[in-house]
Parts: C-alpha cells; sequence; structure tokens
C-alpha cells in the first residue's frame, strides 16, 4: 500500500511577490527620504515615516490616483499580510532592544516613580474618555453597539501610550540613555501592560459577558510571565547567548537574540497578552543577562533601526483614511477627542510625576514622551473597527488622534531636556549604550575576515 502524502503548498504567486517587493521597496525608500527630511527640520525620523503612510494610503493616494493605489495596494489580506509580518518582526525587534539598554538597577530605583508616572497617564485619560463615550453623538456610535462597551473603549484608546514610537522618538533625539528616557520607557510599559489587559476584557463585554474568570486569567497570565522571566528566563538567556558568544563574529549572537525575541514574543501573544511585552521583558533579560557583548548586536540595531523599524512605522499608515474628517461634525467631535487625549495625559503622567518626588520638567518631558499614541492607537483603533464597537468616523477619530500625539512630543521634549542637567549617572550609561551602536575599524576588519 502506498502511502499518500499531501501535495506541497504553493509558493506566492508571482504577481504577489512583485506587488510585494514594489510595496516594501517604495515603503522603505520613503520612510528614509521623509525620515531624513523630518530631521532635517528638527523631528524625529519617526515622524516622517510615519507620514509615509499617510501620503501612500487613502487618505492622499487612493484619493488622487485611486487607480495606481488600487493596483499597488490591492484590498486583498492576503497582500496586506505579507506586509503586516514583515512589520510585525521589525517593531517586536525594536522593542527588544529597546529592552536590552534599559538601566534596571535605575528603574529597580526609582519604580515608585515610574508605577506613580505609569497609573498617573492611565487613570486620568481613561476616565476622560469613558465620560467622552457617554457624551458623544449617537449618530457616531455603531447601530447595535452598547453604549457602555463603545464608551470603555474609547477610555482604552485615550490611556495607552505607544512604546515601538516612544522608544524610537528617544533613539532618533538620543535620550534613551537620560533618567527621563528610562522612566518613560518603564512607565509606558506599565500603561501598555494594563491598557492591554483592559482591552481584552472590553474586547471580551462586545463578544460576550465578561467574567471574573477572563479578568483573573489575564492577571494570572501577567504575574506568570515575570515569575518565569524571575526564576528560569535569565538563566535560559544567559546560556544561550554563552553558548552563541564561542563563535567568532557576531552572526550567531544576533541570530539567537532574534530568536529569543520572537519566542518570548510567541508565548505572552499565546497567553492573550500582546506579543510586544514578551518582546521587552526578553529584552530586559538579554541586556541583564551580562555575557552579551554590544559590539556583537551592533548589525541587529543597524538592520532594525535603518530597515525594519522605517518600514514598519511607514506600513502602519496605510489603514488611515483621514478623508472622513471632511465632515463638520466628525472634525468638531475629532478635535474634542484630542484635546482630552491630549490634555488627560499631559496632567496625568504629569500628576503622577510631581507625587513621585520629580521636578516640574520632568513631569513635562514625561508628559510628552508618554503622549504618543502612535502604532498602539492605532492597532486599538482596528481592534474596535473589527469588533463594530467603532464606526468608521470614530475609527478615523482615534487615528487622528494616533498620528497628532507623536508629533507633539519632540519639541516639547527639546524644550523640558534643555533645562534638565545631564547626571554622571547619565554619562555612564551613555557610554555604555554608544557600544551597541558603533564599532571600531579593527572588529569591522575581523569581522570580514
Amino acid at each position: 500500500m502506498l502511502l499518500s502524502l499531501p501535495a506541497p503548498i504553493a509558493p506566492i504567486a508571482a504577481h504577489s511577490l512583485l506587488i510585494f517587493l514594489l510595496q516594501a521597496g517604495l515603503l522603505l525608500l520613503l520612510a528614509v527620504v521623509f525620515g531624513r527630511l523630518a530631521a532635517r527640520f528638527g523631528m524625529p525620523a519617526v515622524v516622517g515615516e510615519l507620514f509615509v503612510g499617510v501620503l501612500l494610503g487613502p487618505s492622499l493616494l487612493a484619493w488622487a490616483a485611486p487607480g495606481v493605489h488600487g493596483w499597488l495596494f490591492p484590498a486583498v489580506a492576503e497582500q496586506y499580510h505579507l506586509l503586516d509580518a514583515v512589520g510585525q518582526i521589525g517593531v517586536l525587534l525594536l522593542v527588544g532592544l529597546t529592552g536590552m539598554q534599559m538601566d534596571m538597577r535605575m528603574v529597580r530605583r526609582r519604580f515608585g516613580a515610574a508605577a506613580g508616572v505609569g497609573f498617573g497617564g492611565l487613570i486620568i485619560p481613561l476616565g476622560l474618555g469613558i465620560g467622552a463615550g457617554f457624551v458623544l453623538p449617537r449618530v457616531l456610535i455603531p447601530g447595535g453597539t452598547d453604549v457602555t462597551v463603545f464608551a470603555l473603549f474609547l477610555g482604552v484608546a485615550m490611556c495607552v501610550s505607544a512604546i515601538p514610537v516612544i522608544a524610537k522618538t528617544l533613539i532618533d533625539m538620543n535620550l534613551l540613555h537620560r533618567n527621563v528616557g528610562q522612566l518613560t520607557l518603564a512607565a509606558g510599559m506599565i500603561d501598555d501592560v494594563f491598557g492591554w489587559l483592559l482591552l481584552s476584557v472590553v474586547s471580551a463585554m462586545a463578544v460576550q459577558a465578561v467574567t471574573a474568570g477572563t479578568v483573573l486569567g489575564s492577571l494570572a497570565c501577567l504575574l506568570a510571565i515575570v515569575v518565569f522571566a524571575l526564576t528560569l528566563g535569565r538563566p535560559l538567556a544567559r546560556g544561550a547567548l554563552r553558548v552563541a558568544g564561542k563563535s567568532d563574529g557576531p552572526w550567531a549572537t544576533v541570530g539567537v537574540v532574534v530568536a529569543l525575541l520572537l519566542l518570548a514574543s510567541a508565548g505572552t501573544h499565546a497567553l492573550g497578552l500582546e506579543a510586544l511585552f514578551g518582546a521587552f521583558v526578553c529584552g530586559i533579560l538579554i541586556g541583564t543577562a551580562g555575557k552579551v557583548d554590544p559590539v556583537k548586536l551592533a548589525p541587529l540595531r543597524t538592520v532594525v533601526l535603518s530597515v525594519f523599524a522605517p518600514l514598519f512605522f511607514a506600513t502602519a499608515g496605510l489603514r488611515m483614511d483621514l478623508t472622513a474628517l471632511i465632515r463638520p461634525e466628525v472634525l468638531l467631535t475629532g478635535l474634542a477627542v484630542l484635546a482630552l487625549a491630549i490634555i488627560g495625559k499631559f496632567a496625568g503622567v504629569y500628576a503622577g510625576a510631581r507625587i513621585s518626588g520629580l521636578n516640574k520638567w520632568e513631569g513635562l518631558a514625561l508628559g510628552a514622551g508618554l503622549n504618543a499614541r502612535g502604532v498602539i492607537g492605532i492597532m486599538v483603533a482596528t481592534v474596535g473597527l473589527r469588533l463594530g464597537i467603532l464606526g468608521v468616523e470614530i475609527y478615523t477619530i482615534v487615528i487622528l488622534v494616533a498620528i497628532v500625539t507623536p508629533l507633539m512630543a519632540p519639541p516639547i521634549l527639546r524644550f523640558a531636556m534643555k533645562r534638565l542637567e545631564q547626571t554622571a549617572e547619565e554619562q555612564v550609561r551613555e557610554t555604555e549604550q554608544r557600544a551597541w551602536s558603533t564599532q571600531t575599524a579593527t572588529n569591522q576588519k575581523e569581522q570580514l575576515l
């Protein structure tokens, strides 16, 4: 009896491959160009990279040249998913690299301040968003959507921060080594962890009655991840890096680090938490393992910051459709929600910073950094649209908040940081972090040989 084997899966179709290559190449090229233009005007490169998606998406290209847009970006889920997959790898690696450069000694020492800032930036905008959800015109709420679920979802959309955008902004502005930069990332991760937990609860309410078991299950998963990281995670990361470090050149180390980050992301995603959380925690474990040579990770940092991250931010804008703001009622509602989102986040973060003993300039800088919703806001809005909680109008308004808030951060950060003197600890941290992005000519020559 002959064994019947399934037919091999056909490779990607030639036309789909052509479209994908054109999409990726064009997005990356324009992201580099507009990133440099943004830097020329004193803005972080991420601002220009985000604008590329708006330029090529429904907001402009589809309106100005619908035929070109329809051919280059066909409304086919499988085609979009190719870009999504590359972009997701890029953002996970970016967040992982950011976690590696976290000074956990400083974070542990000032955890109270980070927690105060994080929860302040979570509670006040959450409350304002929920309140706004109950008073917005009913015509903007999709038919059949429970008003309470809608209000809770809008609150979640307004309280989250965007760790990828914050990290890229801090790197572009050379602020990652500053205490404010470290606290911003720590507080932002607290924001996002609880924000995604709230999102999972509200999403469950949209499709079924939420139970105490749903909430307790999410909290149990979060606790299990922390326990695993503190017990088995650190020795596993240290052992893998020790074995990889025995190889000459950076290639084995880069491969192992990427594998660890992706597997950690898959683990948290499988537990119902955000994949970014797994990448960030794994990055911290790698950075604190003490067995990784920063010079060996320099090639990875170069590729992520110059290729994967710009491609991700450019791709994120392709789903934005700002043409809905032409309608006066949508525009006015959008401006009101935008004002609430900005004021609520600033007020919450600033209050949390001041209560935690930070000065006014640190509070201002933290408020500017954590105000960026960016891509996370877009992700939350997409979930709401998919579940039917948000209509096209409110979806566009949430996208407006996601676009505008990252634009505000750089000038305010620059203004506040000029009034904060760099400490000796920050100078040491800056020297250490330079090792992640620079290599001597001798090391480069040895690697080539």
